[in-house]
């Protein structure tokens, strides 16, 4: 993936610490930003904790990244991609996508609340089958 073309895509200039970023999370998958920041200090070891929320923040306002928020957990972060669910390993806390297309749920929850909603973040937790095996 051209990381420099994607920063750019979403109107964001390519720097470095961004690209860094960038790399990180598609690599990962979903990253806390405890895990971010420690791995981004192996690489720029000079970028302060609010440089890092700064850029992630930046990323979110453009709708390069998303906030996975999981109950119980500190917040994760992805690159945006197509509609999904997640689940989550109550053991090993692993997190996967799954594919899921929440355009029925929004129209149900629009006729029955009446309510504008326009997003869905669904979180299923569970044991993966690494952990039930032991």
């Amino acid at each position: 993936m051209k990381y420099e073309h994607l920063l750019k895509q979403h109107h964001l200039k390519a720097t470095p610490q961004r690209i860094a970023i960038v790399e990180l999370m598609q690599r990962e998958g979903h990253i806390s930003i405890d895990d971010l920041y420690s791995a981004i200090r192996n690489k720029f070891s000079s970028i302060s904790l609010a440089t890092l929320y700064k850029n992630v923040h930046t990323m979110m306002n453009v709708s390069l990244i998303r906030e996975v928020k999981i109950p119980g957990q500190k917040t994760k972060y992805e690159i945006e991609k197509e509609s999904h669910a997640h689940v989550m390993c109550k053991i090993c806390g692993e997190l996967k996508d799954i594919p899921f297309n929440p355009s029925t749920l929004i129209k149900d929850t629009i006729e029955v609340s009446q309510y504008a909603a326009d997003e869905v973040a669904i979180v299923v937790s569970g044991v993966c089958p690494a952990c039930q095996k032991k």
